[in-house]
């Protein structure tokens, strides 16, 4: 509703164009954008055109949504076709200018030019975005060297590197036309401590000594989204013994365990009820019985090795993994789930999972979503989230132990966030100062230290899983 309260002339230009009455021919986005950007000389205008491009594909792709004229599996592919698009032809575009100002990078041992390599985690990598989605992203190219073609030569890394940073501000920074997509690079190894760009050498070394089990599960979605796609299928195929086992996976069991019983702490959490994604029954838990399948089986079983959530389901019923009808009802919430968070974030063009609290939006959201009011669509919405929360507590259940308890916590796992990812430093200060630390601020900034010091950084895996178990008891 922003975008077209902004620009009105917009809509009805998309509606005299016909592109509100039909799907996009494969190709035609990316046709359009690499048309646009023919002309374009600097990167000033870069950043126009992607944002302008951007926003009328969002309009167009939000009026097919509400309007019911392309189901889930169109809208989210669109968003994720726009920005595939988006990321590989603004990377091209900056490559280019990119070699003319520091020479065209070389592989020492291949003598050939070399290219990044942009993968896409998370929703984007399984083709699932949704309207208002960041974009998580880890850069990497395949082999060290330096440029060749300047007057000064520059290392390969430092050269992507400084394009990388190039790509993230073309992308994230915020003009008077809005952005094209927040970008999160904290995926990548060692997070926000870690270089911006590596070689695929140092990804494979990185993931076969310290790749963790949470790396594991979200590398399950990685797709080459721009750069070099053949290079990329390379990687991949390096990065795989590193995901999917080649025997049944036990291991991982202990593993998702531990992450399950964390997400149940986490529901819990005062003001996570609301949320749509977070809280008990949503969209993350049905995530979860995906992918703990395909970690545990994948590597015996390559027709789990696919990214969209909703295929991996249809396989999961189709090879026995779990009843029919049990995939059914997974699917049917989860897609109930999806269409609420698209509702929830058409209004403001917003990245939320919080139901609305103010009568208006509440009304809103129910009208999209084709109920009478707003009790009608809350109804069913517990239920979905009540079948879903119960499907999540039968996966991988430990016979021998009972779940989390009511009021019950895992030992350390109100602190797991603080140490295993990256986090909100407000949120984090605030947390050690209620918990007694005198200063909250110096305290995170010493964590912070430790996490991103050389000496936690080169760790081995066993010796990390030993840390990451000790510092947050």
């Amino acid at each position: 509703t922003e975008q077209v309260s902004r620009d009105p002339e917009m809509l009805l230009q998309l509606a005299g164009s016909g592109l509100l009455e039909r799907r996009l021919r494969t190709g035609e986005m990316h046709a359009v954008l690499n048309t646009a950007l023919a002309d374009c000389t600097d990167e000033a205008g870069l950043a126009t055109l992607l944002r302008r491009f951007r926003n009328r594909q969002q309009v167009r792709i939000i009026w097919r949504d509400l309007t019911r004229q392309a189901d889930l599996a169109e809208t989210c592919g669109d968003l994720s076709d726009m920005a595939d698009t988006c990321i590989d032809l603004a990377y091209r575009w900056l490559y280019a200018r990119h070699c003319e100002q520091f020479g065209v990078p070389t592989g020492r041992r291949s003598g050939r030019p070399q290219h990044l390599v942009v993968l896409g985690m998370g929703k984007l990598g399984a083709h699932e975005l949704n309207l208002s989605s960041d974009i998580d992203l880890i850069f990497g190219y395949p082999e060290g060297g330096e440029t060749v073609g300047a007057r000064r030569s520059l290392d390969n890394q430092e050269f992507f590197v400084r394009l990388g940073r190039r790509l993230i501000k073309a992308l994230d920074a915020p003009t008077v036309d809005g952005f094209v997509f927040r970008v999160d690079m904290r995926l990548r190894p060692y997070g926000s401590s870690g270089a911006l760009v590596m070689s695929f050498n140092a990804l494979e070394q990185y993931y076969q000594d310290q790749g963790r089990d949470w790396e594991r599960y979200a590398m399950i979605k990685a797709r080459v989204v721009g750069g070099d796609q053949e290079a990329g299928r390379e990687l991949l195929d390096i990065l795989r013994p590193f995901v999917y086992r080649r025997y049944l996976d036990f291991s991982a069991i202990d593993a998702l365990r531990g992450m399950k019983q964390l997400i149940q702490q986490e529901v819990r959490r005062k003001g996570v009820a609301a949320n749509i994604k977070l809280g008990s029954g949503g969209i993350r838990e049905v995530e979860f019985i995906a992918q703990a399948f395909q970690l545990i089986h994948g590597g015996r079983d390559l027709s789990l090795q696919q990214r969209p959530l909703l295929k991996v389901l249809t396989t999961l019923a189709g090879q026995g993994y779990m009843p029919a009808a049990a995939v059914e009802e997974l699917r049917e919430g989860y897609e109930f789930l999806r269409y609420t968070e698209h509702a929830l974030q058409a209004i403001d063009d917003r990245q939320t999972q919080m139901l609305p609290d103010n009568r208006t939006d509440c009304d809103r959201v129910a009208f999209i979503l084709g109920f009478d009011s707003w009790d009608a669509f809350h109804e069913r919405l517990l239920h979905w989230r009540s079948r879903v929360d119960w499907h999540f507590r039968q996966v991988i259940a430990d016979p021998d132990e009972d779940e989390l308890a009511e009021g019950e916590t895992l030992v350390g796992g109100e602190w797991l966030p603080l140490w295993e990812q990256d986090w909100d430093e407000e949120f984090a200060c605030r947390q050690l100062t209620d918990a007694g630390f005198r200063d909250g601020q110096v305290a995170c900034q010493r964590l912070a230290a430790l996490r991103s010091a050389k000496q936690v950084r080169t760790m081995q895996r066993l010796g990390r899983e030993r840390l990451d178990a000790f510092i947050p008891r």
